[in-house]
């Protein structure tokens, strides 16, 4: 590859030259219906070359996950760049076995004859990404997108405009620039993409938000899939090991400066677990990130003055068991644990999606469950017990997007599992195989020869003896 310009250079020349938005659908449109992206070979190598694309530019990226999140290089590449590049290899190693059309059994009724369900790409996706991970969830579910062979338009989020810029910048070096086109800009940028015709729309990020998509794609009647959050909580009682469950839960709730739409939200336990899980909080917080986190280079930033202001906003609520300092001009709050925390305080009220972990009493696993089923369904629910009833009271009478036990955030890392909401976190569910078959129409496809033609069995006129024969046999037949 050539030598790589800086982003802000890249940033102005591409937007001298952007094509308008209806243009870029239109054209990636008439790719598609000419059939370019269909082929197998044609996808292997789309996905081949974002690959590329991530091994080949990892410190540009890195630097400009650092510009807008203040997340160090090994954050960046296990959470964002390595993660990625895992899900392009697992789906890239599975793709041909799965898109073999799959044969199912034919009713006795109707043979001879044979029928399949053929996976087929939907057409045109659009895919609009968050700020928050804004590599990874911008570039993961374009893999399911590319490689169920589909053009795609992707929107990456101007709340983190290096990153934006930059694959404004990469996506069309890598990639056909015939049927993948990426629509930098904000909220008038995203209204007028969101008012073109598509195939799929696949859109990360809050409910406000994907209740105008929702709206936007119901012009069109555009199926839509839902990434959305909520506040997960976190269940703790006495029969665990308190420290390496605090360990466990204050990587979960900080990481990213605690903006990540999985992370533990808060956590419900009694009095007696919190008099003890507080101070081992404390603990693992200063083993992550120092006496000082302020002075971390591991340790992000609030992503924005807006986002800043309230998350600042929610402190004050309940006993500061470690944190609560806050600097505006650096964006910086520390990561915060807060103790006894009253249900209606305003950190109870919305997702927090930063580094403020409330702690909130409960009398005991009833007391936990009635709590958490009172409220929307959460896009993740973590569950530190050693309790085997425990555990099973949680997987039968809950319900939630996923359910970790003894780790949070844990479960996205596991290509094979589903990754999505219930309820008000979303709806649908993508990585691995679920990808492919999220961008895709499984389309039924039955093949009956026409002789010996057995319909006339089931066909009128209805004879005395071919009515006998529809109620006693071929009625019960399947």
């Amino acid at each position: 590859m050539s030598e790589q310009k800086p982003i802000e250079d890249a940033s102005a020349e591409a937007s001298a030259t952007r094509t308008p938005i209806a243009a870029t659908v239109a054209g990636l449109r008439a790719a598609f219906d000419a059939g370019r992206t269909k082929p197998l070979a044609w996808r292997r190598t789309q996905l081949a070359r974002l690959d590329a694309l991530l091994a080949e530019n990892g410190p540009a990226l890195e630097a400009a996950l650092w510009a807008d999140l203040r997340k160090s290089g090994a954050e960046a590449q296990y959470s964002e760049i390595g993660f990625t590049r895992a899900e392009l290899g697992s789906v890239a190693a599975h793709l041909r076995g799965w898109l073999r059309p799959m044969r199912v059994p034919v009713p006795a009724a109707l043979l001879p004859a044979s029928a399949k369900v053929v996976l087929e790409p939907l057409g045109v996706v659009a895919i609009i990404a968050p700020w928050n991970y804004p590599v990874q969830l911008t570039l993961a579910p374009a893999i399911g997108a590319l490689a169920a062979g589909n053009a795609v338009v992707i929107k990456p989020s101007e709340l983190a405009p290096a990153t934006a810029r930059l694959l404004g910048e990469l996506v069309p070096r890598y990639l056909d620039p015939e049927a993948v086109a990426v629509v930098e800009g904000g909220v008038p940028e995203t209204t007028e993409l969101l008012a073109q015709r598509f195939d799929h729309i696949f859109y990360t990020g809050n409910g406000t938000v994907g209740r105008i998509v929702l709206e936007a794609a119901a012009k069109h009647l555009t199926p839509v899939t839902l990434e959305l959050g909520g506040k997960s909580p976190t269940y703790i009682d006495d029969t665990v090991d308190l420290d390496a469950a605090a360990a466990r839960i204050a990587w979960g709730r900080f990481v990213n400066a605690g903006q990540t739409c999985i992370a533990p939200d808060y956590v419900l336990a009694t009095a007696e677990v919190q008099a003890k899980l507080g101070p081992a909080l404390a603990r693992q917080v200063e083993r992550y990130f120092g006496a000082d986190p302020a002075a971390s280079p591991d340790y992000g930033r609030v992503v924005d003055d807006r986002h800043f202001a309230r998350l600042s906003g929610l402190l004050g609520a309940g006993e500061v068991v470690t944190g609560g300092q806050t600097d505006a001009a650096e964006r910086y709050l520390a990561p915060t644990v807060l103790a006894d925390v009253p249900r209606d305080a305003p950190v109870m009220q919305q997702e927090i999606f930063g580094p403020i972990l409330p702690m909130v009493t409960v009398t005991g696993l009833d007391d936990a469950i009635r709590y958490i089923n009172a409220h929307d369904k959460p896009l993740a629910l973590y569950v530190f017990t050693e309790d085997a009833r425990t555990k099973k009271r949680f997987t039968t009478e809950t319900s939630s997007g996923a359910l970790g036990f003894g780790i949070p955030l844990g479960h996205i890392g596991v290509h094979a599992l589903p990754f999505g909401g219930v309820g008000a976190s979303g709806m649908g569910a993508y990585h691995g195989r679920r990808s492919v078959e999220l961008f895709s129409h499984a389309k039924a496809v039955l093949s009956k020869p026409l002789s010996p033609d057995t319909i006339q069995l089931i066909a009128p006129p209805y004879t005395p003896a071919r009515e006998n024969l529809i109620r006693k046999v071929l009625g019960r037949i399947s």
